[in-house]
């Protein structure tokens, strides 16, 4: 008996992601079904991610993945997405993907394990997963504020600021809390930062000119109105992007927007300050990347908000093994095509999980119109995913999120900031 989800055909092409940047969309045929996945692209990147593309670019991917990959591919079960990802790591050869790129290699993954679920007429998330019972919706955390190298000169040094809403009924309502306070602070903006002109970052979130803390109580005051009108519990998070304003060779944080720089005593003294004065649930890197016992130090001392970990991370399960051992965050950002494969990001995300850390699905600021990341968030357990708020790349995770939520939701209950 022939098996369905017998992959057919890789095709690949050239499209566009949300900062009008090249990228590869590839799609994957099998006797019963096919599947379509693009990849995203960061701006603000860590030393240790995998290589976005080969030395050629998007163009020599394309290529390769018709000369190289494609007939590798073909004739192998898309059930078995772990035979897929080590054939891709296999014709690769390096530890970064830097011959294919590892962007071609997390289309060709997630194309795949879209095919193989488009065959079996299920949808992403349950194909990925394959037990479901114990699945949760995640929590959308927004990005509200931009600053940092989502933004330009003038905003905060502060990458994002985020919102996430407790105590909801539903993801829609989660999700609703948070278009409410960009809502709402765009008006306070309006009010506070001199020549604001309601411009936006990369990510949707507004880009006023404002220092850091200043950004912070605009955000607070947004949230804390919200919160009482909606009746729900609107918490602020902070993107620091240490790593985008740290002088390696200074050994200072340069803050750009205040015109200080800040010792490496003094910036963890600061980030404490506001965590403790704004109750904030979630601070990401809010240290270089390198500075492993740093965040050790900070996540001991910051009880009660989540210290997360994405550059000094990158979903790499090596790096996240010498974080959990040295204790130095109590979230980790799963970003895929930070590793490549949708196995490489699923094996760190059940690490995180097994060592008692918050895996949290992540976006890119240069983002594609789909919404397969809610259905990786899903599937990794993730109780949170940030994926921004506005935007039509943003909001297609959203509203994948409330299709699945419309039509799974009873089984798929809403998770918490502690879950």
């Amino acid at each position: 008996m022939t098996t369905l989800t017998i992959i057919q055909s890789v095709k690949a092409r050239i499209i566009f992601n949300s900062r009008g940047e090249e990228t590869v969309e590839v799609e994957v045929k099998t006797l019963g079904g096919s599947g379509r996945a693009s990849a995203p692209a960061g701006k603000s990147k860590g030393k240790y991610e995998v290589a976005y593309f080969p030395p050629g670019g998007v163009r020599e991917a394309v290529e390769k993945l018709r000369s190289t990959v494609e007939p590798r591919l073909v004739g192998l079960d898309a059930d078995n997405q772990k035979l897929v990802d080590e054939t891709l790591h296999e014709i690769d050869g390096t530890e970064n993907f830097s011959r294919l790129g590892g962007n071609t290699a997390y289309a060709v993954s997630l194309a795949s394990a879209q095919a193989a679920a488009s065959t079996h007429g299920v949808p992403l998330f349950a194909q990925l997963a394959g037990e479901t019972s114990n699945l949760r919706l995640p929590l959308p955390l927004g990005n509200v504020l931009g600053g940092g190298k989502h933004a330009g000169k003038g905003a905060p040094d502060f990458q994002e600021y985020l919102t996430v809403a407790e105590g909801c009924g539903s993801f829609r309502q989660a999700y609703e809390a948070n278009l409410q306070v960009h809502r709402r602070l765009g008006k306070l903006l309006e009010e506070r930062a001199p020549g604001f002109t309601r411009g936006k970052g990369d990510e949707g979130a507004w880009a006023p000119r404002l220092g850091n803390e200043e950004a912070l109580e605009a955000v607070s005051k947004a949230a804390e109105e919200v919160s009482g009108e909606m009746g729900v519990k609107v918490r602020v998070g902070l993107d620091v992007a240490a790593s985008s304003f740290w002088d390696s060779r200074s050994k200072v944080y340069r803050y750009e927007s205040e015109r200080r720089t800040l010792g490496r005593e003094e910036h963890m003294d600061h980030v404490l300050r506001l965590i403790q004065e704004y109750r904030l649930a979630y601070v990401e890197d809010p240290l270089e990347e390198e500075d492993f016992q740093g965040f050790a130090e900070l996540t001991e001392k910051a009880k009660g908000c989540l210290i997360c970990g994405d550059d000094l991370f990158v979903t790499s399960r090596e790096k996240l093994e010498e974080g959990i051992r040295l204790k130095a965050a109590t979230a980790v950002i799963i970003k895929p095509n930070q590793v490549g494969t949708v196995s490489d990001a699923l094996e760190a995300a059940k690490l995180a999980r097994g060592s008692g850390l918050v895996p949290i699905a992540s976006h890119r600021s240069g983002e594609t119109c789909e919404g397969h990341l809610a259905h990786l968030a899903v599937a990794f357990g993730c109780p949170l995913i940030k994926a921004g708020v506005l935007g039509g790349e943003r909001v297609a995770k959203m509203n994948e999120l409330l299709r699945i939520e419309e039509n799974y939701g009873r089984a798929l209950p809403l998770a918490s900031l502690k879950t």
